[in-house]
């Protein structure tokens, strides 16, 4: 029997997960509210958030799984990518953790994480799947080959869409974390009222530095035709904001879906959990003959359960670490 305790602290949630011969019992995620006061996450204070909430985490998720800690086989940990100082903390605890009970230690890349939470819960994709990785940080288009066996076909080359939705909440006035108030807005809003500008990126690879430049100038003109253009019209922009970022993480899945002759498409990553994009991808699953895979809510946004069951792969594989390891803030796929 194999039982793995697994620890994510990348960014701004400290969780713990227990998983069990591939099944993940738990999911304990503690989250920051201080960062709502800065509109955005400021690193010191998330670092600080782990240190306290790290302890409490890891004892409530023994506890919720009925484990001990001397029934642990390996201790898995978030290496990167994310702020180094959050990563600091859970590599720090993890490499203590499995020194003290003398067991493996296995490093988790984050983002190839995201791709594995597909395996927690039935259904699961077959090999070869794309997976169009989407958060705050990153946005990918992933061939998975095998569990372990995974490449980057497409990314973007400046901001995340998850940025995008962020700084377009920012641009509105709307409170942190700005991506789920825009979708919550635009279920309400006309996507086609307003037009934005696409960026035409070559291969798979994508653009949003452009799209928020347009929108900041659109707000800028209109507010100086009416003053209260944004009161008086926001569920409309958000929706068509909204539809115009979906559409550029879309045109460019299908493309590599067509070009590989993929059926077998996954989304993940933060940006996963937008139901605005649940909905277009479905859409277009049915035009396109696709078996779509769409993780559980609690596994689109950081969590230990996705880091779990990676590392319940790389024990089978008998990938571990060595206590020299160190957080990497911008770790390599």
């Amino acid at each position: 029997m194999i039982t793995i305790l697994a620890i994510e602290s990348s960014c701004d949630e400290t969780s713990a997960a227990v998983i069990k011969d591939g099944k993940v019992l738990n999911n304990i995620i503690a989250n920051q509210k201080i960062h709502e006061i800065f509109g955005g996450v400021v690193p010191e204070h998330a670092s600080r958030a782990h240190q306290q909430n790290i302890v409490p985490v890891i004892a409530t998720a023994l506890k919720e799984a009925g484990v001990s800690k001397k029934d642990l086989n390996a201790i898995a940990f978030t290496r990167g990518p994310g702020l180094l100082g959050s990563l600091l903390v859970g590599t720090s605890f993890a490499k203590a953790f499995a020194l003290g009970l003398d067991v493996p230690l296995i490093e988790v890349n984050h983002m190839q994480a995201h791709v594995l939470a597909h395996f927690i819960d039935e259904p699961t994709p077959k090999f070869p799947f794309l997976c169009l990785t989407v958060s705050g940080g990153h946005t990918q288009i992933v061939l998975v080959k095998d569990f372990l066996d995974m490449e980057i076909i497409g990314q973007t080359q400046d901001d995340a869409v998850g940025e995008a939705f962020d700084k377009t909440a920012k641009m509105l006035g709307l409170p942190y974390p700005g991506g789920p108030m825009i979708d919550k807005l635009a279920k309400e809003g006309n996507p086609l009222a307003f037009s934005f500008p696409e960026v035409v990126m070559s291969g798979y690879n994508y653009s949003f530095s452009g799209i928020k430049t347009a929108f900041l100038y659109f707000l800028k003109e209109k507010k100086q035709e009416n003053p209260n253009f944004i009161e008086e019209n926001l569920n409309d922009i958000c929706a068509s904001m909204q539809h115009a970022l979906i559409h550029i993480l879309l045109i460019k899945l299908k493309k590599a879906a067509r070009d590989l002759k993929i059926n077998e498409i996954a989304i993940a990553g933060g940006v996963s959990a937008n139901s605005g994009l649940r909905k277009a991808l479905q859409d277009l699953a049915l035009k396109e003959k696709w078996n779509i895979y769409i993780p559980d809510f609690q596994y689109c946004t950081d969590n230990a359960g996705m880091i779990a069951i990676a590392a319940h792969y790389k024990y089978l594989a008998g990938q571990f670490s060595s206590q020299d390891v160190i957080p990497l803030a911008r770790m390599s796929f």
